[in-house]
């Protein structure tokens, strides 16, 4: 079989079925009929059918420099044919030593170590593992609490899964409760109702220290934060909130880990978010997605030589860091992420994130006039409009997933793939994104979000009540 001589897409639908994918609603496993994408290029996907999708969710926040990029495909031919693979148990390879010292160049600080893994779960669940580990040879052993808000999320791994703070992906599985802890989410638009954006910032920084001294500052080791947080819904805390909770934790000693998987390369405008947009130096960054473009799977941990300092060399208490993955820094991954970088660089992409990130923000905001959305935010080249029963009482309509996966659908008879969670609608479109593309994204998903309207007003599946009688938006 070559890439031309796919089997027919219901065959495709049928084979796809075998494959349990993320997030699987086991109701529908078997039954589904998805959406098959075989090719791609640029900012643009094209499923099974021949039809052309303007990729906004890029891919799952990786894609950055745009699908089909030959130089990439060149790059990672060229170290499968010279070395695939070599083991990182007491090996280098010119790839991963290459890489290791380019983040160190690009990362805030003096984050120098890097620790490589296979995507943002293994980063996120390492980093935790290092910060146990850390305090341990420092004969602090009861410092093993972890702090994390409300609708973050940081992976799937146990310990990465327990430290995500979405509601709705705890059913059915279990999770650490002992030692992981959650403080609230920092949505502006979900704060309580009276307070303003200055008062609720200084509740969520008062809330993080309270919760330090209530388990007790020698037993608190770290607050894992995402600079925004992105399978939350794109939320963008106060202005402010990050540098106060950053000295909080400094002045508790309490790690402060920022989950930049998503952030980091560009999404934001800039190799890392956490010194260059909200003016902090974390003890550790975790990233991954955007670091290879989604070309291939890489994470990796950035923990700061101060940290290493104290617990290396003459300090080594004779431990052993035995945690590591079979693909810790494999050669041809390596090889992508340096090719990617290059490009990144050579094509001054931050400089075009910079300049397109606001004009995005700009013509999103437009969609604020329709009458079910509640809520436009987001930063740079991350966005999210969600959508409510009421702009006043900004209660979520009560088909919420429903509501979701109609304006996807919708979006995508018309050309665009959107993310849909639950009642929210989220982009984070490849950094080569043109403003005349982000004029079809916008104009598509505002089509996109009337006619899902159009659906629930003709098949009456507003919840009825005195608030909203008389259709959507009217109190």
């Amino acid at each position: 079989m070559t890439l031309q001589n796919y089997p027919p897409t219901k065959e495709l639908q049928e084979k796809d079925n075998r494959f349990l994918h993320p997030w699987e609603l086991m109701s529908r496993v078997g039954h589904n009929e998805r959406t098959i994408i075989e090719r791609a290029e640029g900012v643009y996907v094209y499923d099974s059918e021949g039809n052309r999708l303007l990729d906004a969710p890029a891919g799952m926040w990786c894609q950055q420099i745009g699908h089909g990029r030959e130089e990439m495909a060149d790059a990672i031919h060229e170290q499968v044919m010279r070395m695939t693979y070599a083991s990182p148990w007491g090996l280098g390879t010119a790839p991963s030593a290459l890489l290791a010292a380019k983040l160190g160049e690009l990362t805030p600080g003096d984050l120098n170590e890097v620790y490589f893994s296979t995507g943002g779960s293994e980063a996120v669940d390492s980093a935790l593992r290092f910060v146990m580990f850390y305090f341990n040879n420092l004969g602090l052993t009861e410092k093993k609490h972890i702090i994390s808000r409300h609708k973050a999320y940081h992976g799937c791994t146990y310990l990465a899964s327990s430290c995500s703070g979405k509601e709705r992906d705890k059913s059915f599985f279990d999770f650490e409760t002992g030692f992981v802890h959650h403080i609230s989410d920092p949505n502006p638009y979900r704060r309580p109702a009276g307070m303003s954006v200055e008062e609720f910032c200084d509740f969520l920084v008062e809330e993080l220290e309270n919760k330090i001294k209530e388990l007790g500052p020698d037993k608190v080791a770290a607050f894992i934060a995402e600079p925004i947080l992105g399978a939350g819904g794109v939320i963008v805390p106060p202005e402010g909130y990050h540098r106060r909770t950053w000295e909080v934790c400094k002045s508790y000693d309490v790690l402060y880990i920022s989950d930049e998987v998503v952030t980091a390369f560009g999404r934001l405008g800039h190799w890392f978010a956490s010194k260059d947009v909200f003016d902090i130096e974390p003890d550790i960054i975790t990233t991954a997605k955007g670091i290879t473009s989604g070309y291939l799977p890489l994470g990796a941990t950035l923990i700061s030589d101060r940290l290493m300092r104290r617990i290396s060399g003459r300090k080594d208490n004779r431990a052993v860091f035995s945690c590591g993955y079979t693909y810790s820094g494999h050669p041809v991954v390596c090889a992508a992420a340096l090719k990617n970088i290059e490009i990144m660089e050579r094509e001054n992409l931050m400089a075009h994130a910079r300049e397109v990130g606001p004009y995005m923000q700009e013509r999103i905001r437009e969609l604020n006039d329709i009458a079910i959305v509640g809520d436009v935010r987001g930063k740079g080249l991350m966005a999210c409009v969600e959508c409510v029963i009421s702009k006043d009482s900004r209660d979520p309509l009560t088909m919420d997933y429903e509501i979701g996966s109609r304006i996807d659908a919708h979006c995508q008879a018309l050309g665009l793939l959107v993310r849909p969670i639950i009642n929210m609608c989220v982009m984070s479109p490849p950094l080569v994104i043109t403003k005349a593309e982000i004029d079809d994204m916008v104009g598509i998903l505002r089509q996109g979000i009337e006619r899902a309207m159009d659906d629930v007003e003709r098949e009456g599946l507003w919840r009825r009540t005195p608030q909203n009688i008389g259709g959507p938006g009217v109190a």
